[in-house]
């Protein structure tokens, strides 16, 4: 982690790894949809409306998981000042944003034939909502540390005080008597059956990669900005000491 803390050599490997993840990723996630979409049988009780399982899950793993990247990153700029921490943070945050809209759209559009309504406050949903403004605070605070200047840390306490809430989706249908199902895979076994156990994989494997492209790409495009706002603050002092 420390050997990537010169912006410059993080560059030399963004470069080629972004667009191999993104190129990648959006081949895997294009076959795995379309696995699951056209090629996977109906369930015996769910029907056709069980395949929006393999957008659900791999939305719901990524936005839990974009938050658990701005703790990390939040954890190494308090403790290491790592250079690049807030930027990966910054790059995370929209990204993860996005999935966890998409996993509470998706799971409205899932729970509407299933349990009759569009919504319920589960422990699931409600925490998965709960993440999703948490998402919205965050940027509010780095938009405005970036404004007050680059040494502000609250947006990296903030984060990590946040990760709490992580537990909380994940248990969330074990501590309480919820309405969503409890979780299907775990390690050594799982509940799904192959014929959706694996393209269901596939999916999660698609948009992971994915989401690892698009926080690179991020990473470089806030990083070019702050380079591009260096520069041009060193020859707005350089011109006023004419």
């Amino acid at each position: 982690m420390h050997g990537l803390a010169n912006p410059a050599r993080f560059l030399r490997l963004a470069q080629w790894l972004t667009p191999l993840l993104l190129v990648v990723g959006l081949a895997i996630t294009a076959a795995a949809l379309a696995w699951g979409l056209f090629v996977v049988p109906p369930e015996r009780l769910q029907g056709e409306t069980v395949r929006i399982i393999f957008l659900h899950v791999p939305s719901a793993w990524l936005g839990m998981a974009g938050w658990i990247s701005i703790a990390a990153a939040s954890f190494a700029e308090i403790v290491w000042r790592h250079p690049l921490a807030s930027i990966a943070a910054r790059a995370a945050s929209v990204p993860g944003a996005t999935f966890t809209a998409v996993c509470l759209v998706t799971g409205s559009l899932w729970g509407r034939p299933a349990w009759g309504v569009w919504w319920v406050w589960d422990g699931r949903l409600t925490s998965m909502l709960v993440l999703l403004f948490l998402y919205f605070g965050w940027m509010a605070l780095a938009d405005a540390s970036g404004r007050d200047g680059p040494g502000s840390r609250i947006p990296a306490i903030f984060g990590l005080v946040g990760a709490v809430n992580i537990p909380i989706i994940h248990y969330s249908v074990i501590w309480w008597n919820s309405q969503h199902q409890p979780p299907s895979i775990t390690l050594g076994k799982s509940a799904i059956a192959g014929v959706f156990l694996w393209p269901l994989l596939a999916a999660t494997l698609g948009f992971s990669l994915l989401f690892g492209g698009v926080m690179l790409a991020r990473m470089r495009t806030i990083l070019a900005d702050v380079q591009a706002e260096a520069r041009l603050r060193r020859r707005a002092m350089a011109e006023s000491d004419f």
